[in-house]
């Protein structure tokens, strides 16, 4: 019955008005279709049949075969040989390992953050690469200390300009830092960004070795920032934590004194991750 219905779909050319008619945003309803599909494919354990999701998202049967035939293509569903029911596919499970990520490290951060920032009274900070040579401040706590910097979760910054930037490009597999670098141009934010391939390639080899990178005034001429990695249970760096502060109050002094301090945290924040501590370990 299903086979018959999935081959009718597949011919069939005809549509209804409401399938047929363009839309203004034909992109965006069609993307509402396939969430639409992928809800209704993730909350069935058994599979669901194009009959049963044609009934439950109230689409035409060729419409939705085909919007399900692509998410087939790119890995979100599969397809059953035999029951030709459809189920989550290796890509959704990915993306969903991926967002899970994040929560997790959100959930763990605070108590990390709140110990960097009492120990320091400096603002401290955790980040994550979010592509394009960017990075993502996703949490912070703010320090004790007189004149707080105000760094806003959610704003992108280039990652060669920032502590925590240098950090995650550390993280790097070296075909993926050669392809970034390859190609990319180093803006100046400031007179003291690197703006140097070969220079912010032998810095990051630096922060591969020492486990901290150093921002000294490179992404605001007033700060100076000071960050560490963070590797989950696989042994993959997965965020970048560390603290920041006025340049006249993180002086050369307070950077030595607060280096391993923000190097320890990172590593407890790891091991709060289920990561195997070794001396050995590269980034």
């Amino acid at each position: 019955m299903e086979k018959a219905e999935q081959s009718k779909a597949a011919k069939h050319t005809k549509t209804t008005e409401s399938d047929s008619k363009p839309s203004a945003g034909g992109g965006v309803q069609s993307l509402h279709r396939a969430m639409s599909i992928l809800k209704v494919v993730a909350h069935s354990r058994e599979g669901v049949g194009l009959t049963d999701l044609c009934k439950t998202i109230g689409l035409h049967s060729s419409t939705t075969f085909h919007i399900a035939k692509t998410l087939v293509n790119i890995g979100l569903l599969r397809q059953d040989s035999e029951s030709k029911r459809y189920r989550v596919g290796v890509q959704l499970f990915s993306l969903a390992t991926g967002a899970f990520d994040e929560v997790e490290l959100l959930s763990l951060a605070s108590p990390f953050l709140r110990t960097l920032a009492e120990s320091t009274g400096e603002s401290s900070h955790l980040a994550v690469y979010a592509g394009a040579l960017n990075v993502v401040i996703i949490d912070r706590v703010a320090g004790s200390a007189s004149l707080q910097l105000t760094e806003r979760i959610g704003t992108a910054r280039p990652a060669h300009a920032t502590a925590i930037g240098k950090v995650l490009m550390a993280g790097f597999p070296p075909e993926q830092l050669e392809a970034s670098l390859s190609d990319c141009v180093l803006d100046a934010v400031t007179p003291k960004t690197i703006t140097d391939v070969a220079t912010l390639r032998q810095t990051i080899e630096d922060v591969k070795r020492d486990k901290i990178a150093f921002d000294d005034g490179e992404f605001d001429t007033e700060v100076r920032c000071l960050a560490s990695p963070v590797f989950d249970f696989r042994g993959r760096m997965v965020a970048a934590i560390g603290i920041s502060a006025p340049i006249w109050r993180l002086n050369m002094k307070q950077i030595n004194d607060n280096t391993e301090l923000v190097k320890h945290v990172a590593r407890n924040f790891s091991l709060a991750l289920g990561y195997q501590d070794t001396a050995d370990k590269e980034c």
